[in-house]
């Protein structure tokens, strides 16, 4: 298959929606598809100039998101069009569309390409942690039916977030969560020298990953630092880094962390929490239980799917920072439970690689291209990667919701 995947991220930036789409793509060329990814210009001080992908990738202009200077914007223009009429596209993924995926999305109706959309970003929520208000959200919805009802299918991380989308009138709604590389996320890793210098003083380490930004409610765990006998580590940056800093002089910050230095501070842990009462998915859940962690986490969208309560770790109640703090010191005070937890996160996502998710993503390119009587539907499906309709792919929500 011939994919064009239009991207509001993608590396050097770091978040989820960059890394599903590298992985996918790198995934779709090594099972002999032929993606294309469009993406915005990165900055210079970031530009990957040397990096080097197995697909081609088109950049498109962009500006920095007004009070999140680190995300840019990609701009519309006439790069899409060429870029997909010179691709060949058959079909056009949307990446968690917004603002050049919204672009994207008219361009591929008026060249006639049918359309699958990931949801990813919970862009009313971020209106409503942004204080924009009733109305906000209420245009942010509308933006997002415009896109996604234009799409064949629109592919939804969790159970919880798919019936969000139906329930605000998006149609068409199936379940695809993400893959975990359970081989660079290994509790192998774990690291005596880390330990030593994040906690000299052998305390039990509760770490979070991710962005420091508003909507992920970093502040909700300011009170683990009062914790006797743990320290608090943070890993990642974003605009409220400052602010976190001040707020918690007691934590640990450590920037932004990749690759295999970040798999050996999550294997380094004791115990993960995610504070983000907005996640449609997690991934940072899922590479925290690869890495054999407990893990506490707001009772909350993606959450709830990926952390079995009192199995693998705690659910609290989505913005009491005093639940955060009882759970880690429950954990804190019970070594036995804490292993325990670890090893069962671990077992739950040994079968979520992204091999297997990705198959299951060229199932639903395979089922659309059919629908749309596509030149490659025949082929699409017997090509190597390329899942048949019903191959880990799960029935519309809207049928088992």
């Amino acid at each position: 298959m011939r994919v064009a995947i239009i991207t509001e991220s993608f590396p050097p930036d770091v978040n989820g929606v960059a890394h599903c789409v590298l992985r996918v793509a790198e995934l779709l060329a090594s099972g002999g598809h032929h993606p294309l990814v469009i993406a915005p210009q990165p900055p210079k001080a970031t530009r990957d100039e040397g990096a080097s992908y197995p697909f081609p990738v088109v950049r498109v202009p962009a500006v920095p998101l007004p009070g999140y200077p680190g995300f840019r914007l990609g701009l519309p223009g006439g790069r899409v069009r060429a870029a997909l009429i010179r691709h060949r596209a058959e079909l056009v993924h949307l990446a968690s569309p917004v603002v050049l995926g919204a672009h994207g999305a008219a361009v591929a109706r008026r060249l006639g390409l049918p359309m699958v959309a990931v949801y990813q970003t919970d862009l009313p929520s971020y209106a409503r942690a942004y204080r924009l208000g009733r109305v906000g959200q209420a245009l942010a919805w509308r933006w997002l039916r415009g896109i996604h009802n234009g799409a064949a299918r629109t592919l939804a991380p969790s159970t919880v977030t798919a019936t969000g989308l139906l329930g605000h009138r998006i149609e068409n709604v199936w379940l695809w969560g993400r893959g975990v590389d359970t081989q660079r996320f290994d509790p192998a890793k774990r690291s005596l020298a880390i330990r030593a210098r994040l906690a000299p003083g052998g305390e039990l380490i509760a770490g979070y990953v991710g962005r420091l930004a508003a909507e992920k409610r970093v502040d909700l765990l300011a009170g683990i630092t009062a914790l006797e006998g743990v320290r608090l580590v943070i890993v990642g940056a974003g605009p409220a880094g400052a602010a976190l800093r001040q707020q918690m002089p007691g934590a640990v910050f450590l920037g932004e962390r990749r690759g295999e230095e970040l798999a050996a501070i999550y294997a380094s842990l004791d115990v993960f929490v995610h504070s983000g009462p907005y996640e449609t998915f997690g991934q940072t859940l899922q590479e925290a239980a690869a890495s054999a962690l407990p893990v506490v986490a707001p009772a909350a969208g993606g959450p709830l799917d990926l952390v079995a309560d009192g199995v693998t770790g705690f659910l609290v109640p989505p913005t009491d920072p005093g639940a955060f703090a009882a759970a880690v010191a429950r954990l804190a005070a019970d070594p036995a439970m804490r292993a325990a937890f670890g090893a069962a996160g671990r077992r739950t996502v040994l079968g979520r690689g992204w091999p297997a998710l990705t198959d299951e993503l060229a199932g639903h390119y395979a089922a659309v291209l059919r629908s749309a009587g596509g030149s490659a539907a025949g082929s699409a499906a017997g090509s190597a990667g390329g899942a048949k309709e019903g191959k880990g792919a799960r029935k519309p929500a809207k049928a088992t919701l």
